[in-house]
């Protein structure tokens, strides 16, 4: 069958995290933390975050879109984060 119309296996949101990248002093960072701190709680999706100032990687490849969210490590989101979006993508 082609990959196109495969399903995807449906992953339960406690199996699933959402990597919160930013910068302290951040309004857009916090604004971002509240959304996922929120969807988080109401799916059971663990979170993370990570600061860029602390990781010369991060920092190379994201200071120009902060705050980042990914989720399982794929990037999501930049800048603004829609809460219906997220919560979406959890539970997918």
């Amino acid at each position: 069958m082609s990959p196109i119309f495969r399903t995807r296996e449906k992953k339960d949101p406690s199996e699933r995290i959402v990597t919160l990248i930013g910068k302290p002093g951040c309004h857009l960072c916090d604004d971002a933390q509240s959304v996922i701190e929120k969807v988080c709680a109401e799916v059971g999706a663990a979170w993370e975050k990570k600061d860029i100032t602390e990781d010369e990687e991060l920092y190379r490849k994201y200071w120009e879109q902060i705050p980042v969210v990914l989720v399982d490590g794929a990037q999501h989101d930049f800048w603004r984060v829609q809460e219906e979006r997220l919560r979406r993508a959890l539970t997918r």
